[in-house]
């Protein structure tokens, strides 16, 4: 059973979130001898260790905390970030539009930090295969020290490549082997013809993009090939209600566009579609359209060198302290985490 999987009291090497008096989360991995400090007083985590989840516990000037275990949409949204993470409302639509199952062989490109990988894993099972393709060692870096501080250790269903995706998805799955492929990259459009020969007919090939831009390129790109189903585009948008009683209203804040996904489906080898009946639309684009759905074109916000390093370097001393091989064993006392 892997640590992010766990139940009943907490343990040694539990990830425990502490939610303070005023709603603030503090993330700490159990270790005897330690201390939580923050500016309301410290707990011990031999306090906690034996403790059942969701107990409340009084730090040592009487302020009680909620524990409990952070379930993975908390994990992925306080975790070490190299990319930008796709969204749990985002990540919860890919598994059930891609409709990934126990035991599939799944690519996934590329990784960035590692959030969407976590969810797959968690979807395929031990049985299943989840093959990450990744273009910058930094990003790897931090997707791996996250996953490990997960699971408590490093999935064996689980690989990262670096690298191009067109240039190492043949060397890594065999032709019509992969039952489901997920694309959060710049251009995916540029690897569609790679990944419709490791696709098994019948797989479904899932985009997901930031930009109108990218999506028209991509549909199209799609449609082109010939060797899929009409693409599907959509996206999620989520908005919480407060409920006090009579007092329900929705919030003044939603969490609304992150990216689209565009989803189609591979079909056998020499099939043609149906001719589909459209009403007369605008579809022809100039080379000048074209070229304003480069990637340099679209815009990417890139993260520094020496932040990515910082942020490697806190996943990776995560992921020790999740397996229990910390390098500083005399540490005694833990920071709080910042809002």
């Amino acid at each position: 059973m892997s640590r992010g999987e766990a139940s009943g009291p907490f343990r040694t090497g539990d990830r425990v979130q502490l939610t303070g008096p005023k709603g603030r989360l503090h993330t700490i991995t159990l270790e005897p001898g330690k201390v939580f400090h923050s500016h309301k007083g410290p707990i011990a985590h031999d306090d906690l260790i034996g403790l059942p989840d969701g107990s409340v516990v009084a730090n040592a000037v009487g302020v009680e905390y909620l524990a409990l275990r952070p379930l993975l949409s908390d994990f992925v949204m306080s975790m070490p970030r190299g990319a930008a993470i796709v969204y749990p409302k985002d990540a919860a639509q890919i598994l059930a539009q891609a409709d990934v199952f126990p035991g599939a062989t799944v690519v996934e490109a590329g990784v960035g930090s590692g959030a969407l990988s976590l969810w797959l894993l968690r979807a395929i099972g031990p049985q299943g295969r989840l093959l990450s393709f990744e273009r910058r060692e930094e990003f790897a870096s931090v997707a791996r020290g996250n996953v490990a501080t997960f699971h408590g250790e490093d999935p064996e269903n689980w690989s990262i490549t670096l690298g191009d995706l067109a240039e190492t998805l043949p060397e890594q799955a065999a032709d019509a082997s992969v039952d489901r492929v997920v694309l959060d990259m710049l251009a995916p459009w540029e690897c569609i013809d790679v990944v419709s020969t490791a696709l098994k007919p019948g797989g479904v090939l899932l985009c997901y993009v930031a930009t109108a831009t990218q999506l028209s390129r991509v549909a199209e790109a799609i449609r082109a090939t010939g060797a899929y189903t009409e693409p599907q585009a959509n996206e999620t948008m989520v908005r919480g209600w407060h409920v006090q009683g009579l007092a329900v209203r929705p919030d003044h804040r939603m969490i609304a566009h992150t990216g689209f996904l565009l989803t189609a489906r591979r079909l056998a080898p020499g099939t043609v579609l149906p001719e589909l009946k459209r009403r007369p639309s605008k579809t022809e684009f100039s080379d000048e359209d074209v070229e304003a759905w480069t990637p340099g074109a679209l815009g990417e916000r890139n993260v520094s060198d020496k932040v990515l390093r910082k942020r490697a370097r806190a996943a990776d001393a995560a992921a020790r302290r999740s397996r229990g091989d910390d390098d500083d064993p005399h540490q005694t006392t833990e920071p709080a985490d910042a809002d």
